[in-house]
C-alpha cells in the first residue's frame, strides 16, 4: 500500500484502520471478529492503526495490542489518544455508545500529569513499548487545560524521542485551527468534518494546515454510517440522523447509481482528493468490512459523476474533486 509522510519523520500507509468499531461502537464485537478484522487489514497492506482509551473503554487498545505485539515493531505505526483516564465504575450509563465493554469508564483529564498517566496506561493495555502518534482527544470544553497541560506533556514526549508526532483528534475543525496556531503540532485527526455531507474544514482548518505542514488523518468518512447505508435510523456524528440529512444522502446515492458507482466509493475518494488529507482512516468491525473499505477506495468512479456532483452543487464549489473535475 502507498506510504505517505505524517509529520516530520513518520511514514504511514495512506489508508489506516480505525478501531472504534472493534471496541463495540453501537454493537458488541467478539474477540475472534476483532482479531479477524485486524488480520485482514494487515494482509491487505494496512500498516497504520488508530486507537484510543475511549474506544470500548480500553477494549480496542487491548485487542489491537494482542495482534500488533506479534509483528515486528518497526513494520507498523500506531496512534492513540490522551485526555481520558479509565477508572472503575459501579454502574455503566445506559446511553453509552460502546457495547460489550469492561466496567471501567473514562474521566476527562487534560493535565500534564494526567496525560503522562494516560500514556503509561495505554502502553500497558497495548503491551507495546511505545506508540508513534499521540493525540489530545476531544478537548472541546477544555481548551486552556489542553494548551497548558496536555500539549506541554506531548511536546516533552516528542522532544525526548518517545513519540514521533503529536496533535489532536476532534470532530470540530474550528478548535483544531486554534490549536494549529497555538501549539507545535504535527498532525490532526479530523472526524466527520470533511465528507460528502460536511465540508466545514475547507475554510476553517485545511488552509492553515497546508501552510504549516500539518498532516490530516481523516476519520468519519461515512459520517458514522449514513454515507455507507442511507436509511431511516442511520447514524450521523454518532447520533440518529435527521430526515434532511438522510434525504441528502439518498440524493447522493441516487446520483451514484445513475453513474454506475457506489456511494461509499464516492465518499472515500472525495475525501482523499483534497491535498491536505494525508491518511484516510476507516473503521471496521469485521474482515468483510475491511475488504469493502479498501475496495471502495480503489473502485473506479466515472468523471461524469464528479462533474454532475459539481454542477448540482451537492458539495462546496471550492472542494477539490478526483481527476480535477
Amino acid at each position: 500500500m502507498k506510504r505517505v509522510r505524517l509529520g516530520k519523520g513518520l511514514d504511514v500507509t495512506v489508508i489506516g484502520l480505525g478501531t472504534a468499531p472493534i471496541g463495540g461502537l453501537f454493537s458488541p464485537v467478539s474477540d475472534a471478529d476483532a482479531e479477524a478484522t485486524i488480520e485482514r487489514a494487515w494482509s491487505l497492506g494496512v500498516r497504520f492503526f488508530d486507537t484510543a482509551p475511549l474506544y470500548g473503554f480500553g477494549l480496542a487498545e487491548r485487542r489491537l495490542g494482542r495482534f500488533l505485539r506479534r509483528q515486528k515493531r518497526d513494520s507498523f505505526a500506531i496512534s492513540t489518544k490522551v485526555g481520558r483516564l479509565l477508572r472503575s465504575a459501579t454502574a455503566a450509563p445506559e446511553d453509552d455508545h460502546y457495547k460489550g465493554t469492561p466496567a471501567e469508564r473514562p474521566q476527562f483529564d487534560f493535565s500534564y500529569d494526567g496525560v503522562m498517566r494516560s500514556v503509561e496506561e495505554s502502553l500497558a493495555r497495548l503491551g507495546l513499548d511505545r506508540v508513534d502518534v499521540l493525540l489530545v482527544h476531544d478537548p472541546d470544553d477544555h481548551y486552556e487545560d489542553a494548551i497548558a497541560g496536555a500539549f506541554r506533556a506531548l511536546r516533552r514526549l516528542r522532544d525526548d524521542g518517545t513519540v514521533k508526532a503529536i496533535g489532536a483528534g476532534m470532530n470540530h475543525s474550528g478548535m483544531l485551527a486554534r490549536f494549529a496556531e497555538a501549539a507545535p503540532v504535527d498532525c490532526f485527526l479530523l472526524a466527520g468534518r470533511y465528507t460528502l455531507l460536511d465540508q466545514g474544514a475547507l475554510t476553517t482548518l485545511f488552509p492553515v494546515c497546508r501552510a504549516k505542514g500539518i498532516g490530516i488523518i481523516l476519520g468519519g468518512i461515512y459520517n458514522s454510517g449514513i454515507l455507507a447505508n442511507p436509511r431511516t435510523g442511520a447514524k450521523f456524528n454518532y447520533e440518529d440522523a435527521d430526515a434532511a440529512l438522510i434525504a441528502r444522502a439518498l440524493a447522493l446515492e441516487a446520483l451514484c447509481r445513475k453513474h454506475g458507482t457506489e456511494l461509499k466509493a464516492a465518499a472515500v475518494q472525495f475525501c482523499m482528493a483534497h491535498p491536505a488529507v494525508t491518511v484516510a482512516l476507516q473503521g471496521a468491525r469485521s474482515a468483510a468490512e475491511v475488504l469493502d473499505n479498501i475496495t471502495m477506495a480503489e473502485r473506479s468512479v466515472p468523471s461524469a459523476f464528479w462533474q454532475e456532483l459539481r454542477e448540482r452543487k451537492l458539495v462546496d464549489a471550492s472542494a477539490p474533486l478526483p481527476g480535477g473535475a
